[in-house]
C-alpha cells in the first residue's frame, strides 16, 4: 500500500526563502554585483592616474581602510550601538502612540474632526526644526533624542494607520456589532487585520523618517553616533573616514529596509514583491 509522500524540506523552507527574497530592497544578482565591481574598479583607476582628485573623492581602497580602521580600532562600535538603540526606541515608540491614535482617530469622527487640524499644520513642518523645542522640554540629554525620532515615526503611522481604518467596509463592522462582537473584538478581529496593509506602509515611511532624524540630531545636538562620527570626519577634515561612515550609514539603512520589509512579508505575505 503506498503512501503519500512527504514534502521535501526543500519545499518546506520555499515559502520562507520566498519571504526572503521579497523582503530584500535590492535583488544581490550577479549582474547588480558585476555592475558596482566596474563602477568601483573605474573610481580606483581614475583616482591613481590623477584625473579624480584623491583629496575630495579618495579611492575606494582608501575607504575601505579607513572602515577597516575604525572598526578595528573600536571607535566605530559604541557609535553604531548608540544609532541603533535610538533608531530602535524611537520607532518603536512613535509607532506604536501613530498606530493607537490611528485606530481610534479612525473609529471616532468627532475625535478626527478634532485632532486632524493640528496633525495638518506640524506634519509638514521638517521634524529636525522641533528639536530645539524638545530640548527646551525634555533638556540635553538622551530623552530629547529619542523624542525627536519618535516624533518622526510618529506621523506617518498614523495616518496610514487612519486611512487603513477608513478603508473598511463599514457593513463588516456592523455586522460583527450585530452578532454582539464587544470593543476589543472589533479591534482585534476586524479594525487591526483590515488595516495591517495601510500599517505597513506606514511602518516603511516611519522606519525612512526614523532612520533620517537619528543621523539628523546626532549630526547636531550629541556626542555619540554615527551623525556626530559623520559631523566629527567633516570637521576635523578627514575625507575618507567621512566617506567611510557613508558607507555604515547606507548599510544601516538597507538592513534597517530589509528587516521591515521581512516583517511585513511574514504578516502579510499576500502583498509580498516579487
Amino acid at each position: 500500500m503506498s503512501h503519500p509522500s512527504r514534502p521535501t524540506p526543500s519545499h518546506e523552507a520555499a515559502p520562507t526563502t520566498t519571504a526572503v527574497r521579497a523582503a530584500m530592497p535590492v535583488r544581490w544578482t550577479p549582474r547588480f554585483l558585476l555592475v558596482w565591481v566596474a563602477v568601483l574598479a573605474l573610481w580606483e583607476v581614475l583616482v591613481r592616474v590623477g584625473v579624480l582628485r584623491g583629496l575630495f573623492l579618495p579611492a575606494p581602497s582608501a575607504i575601505g581602510r579607513s572602515l577597516f580602521t575604525l572598526a578595528e580600532s573600536g571607535a566605530l562600535a559604541p557609535h553604531l550601538g548608540a544609532t541603533l538603540l535610538r533608531i530602535t526606541a524611537g520607532l518603536g515608540v512613535g509607532a506604536a502612540i501613530g498606530v493607537l491614535l490611528g485606530l481610534l482617530m479612525g473609529t471616532s469622527r468627532p475625535l478626527q474632526r478634532t485632532i486632524d487640524p493640528l496633525v495638518a499644520a506640524l506634519h509638514p513642518i521638517p521634524k529636525l526644526a522641533f528639536f530645539p523645542l524638545l530640548i527646551v522640554l525634555f533638556g540635553v540629554g538622551e530623552r530629547s533624542k529619542l523624542a525627536a525620532v519618535a516624533l518622526g515615526a510618529f506621523f506617518p503611522m498614523l495616518l496610514n494607520t487612519m486611512a487603513g481604518v477608513r478603508s473598511l467596509n463599514p457593513v463588516h463592522l456592523e455586522l460583527a456589532r450585530n452578532h454582539g462582537a464587544t470593543r476589543a473584538q472589533l479591534f482585534g478581529r476586524i479594525l487591526l487585520p483590515g488595516s495591517l496593509p495601510m500599517m505597513l506602509t506606514g511602518l516603511r515611511l516611519s522606519s525612512n523618517v526614523a532612520f533620517h532624524s537619528t543621523i539628523g540630531v546626532e549630526m547636531v545636538g550629541s556626542r555619540t553616533g554615527i551623525g556626530s562620527l559623520l559631523w566629527l570626519s567633516w570637521q576635523t577634515f578627514r575625507i575618507d573616514q567621512l566617506y567611510a561612515v557613508l558607507a555604515v550609514i547606507a548599510a544601516i539603512g538597507i538592513a534597517l529596509a530589509t528587516l521591515v520589509r521581512l516583517v511585513a512579508a511574514r504578516l502579510a505575505p499576500w502583498q509580498s514583491e516579487r
